[in-house]
């Protein structure tokens, strides 16, 4: 492999990265909103049935595109409790 194959490929690489970042800002500023509404209107934090749905899909577009289920799972679990 070349250099600038090499290159071409961390570009890309980096490319993602940056674009993965700022679509997990977007998400974080959304959970964090969800949360406000939820005080603010008396709903219940943890809504147990949506999450079980939303890890079940979650794991099935896991699979889907040919990464571990477990990762999305983990995913799920540690960027959203609203």
């Amino acid at each position: 492999m070349s250099d600038a194959v090499l290159a071409a490929y961390r570009d890309s690489i980096d490319n993602i990265d940056a674009a993965l970042i700022y679509m997990l800002a977007e998400r974080f500023k959304i959970t964090q909103a969800v949360g406000a509404h939820k005080a603010e209107h008396g709903l219940p934090p943890a809504d147990v049935d949506r999450e079980a749905r939303q890890i079940e899909r979650l794991r099935a577009l896991a699979a889907g595109a040919k990464l571990d289920p477990e990762f999305s799972e983990k995913f799920y679990a540690s960027s959203s409790r609203k």
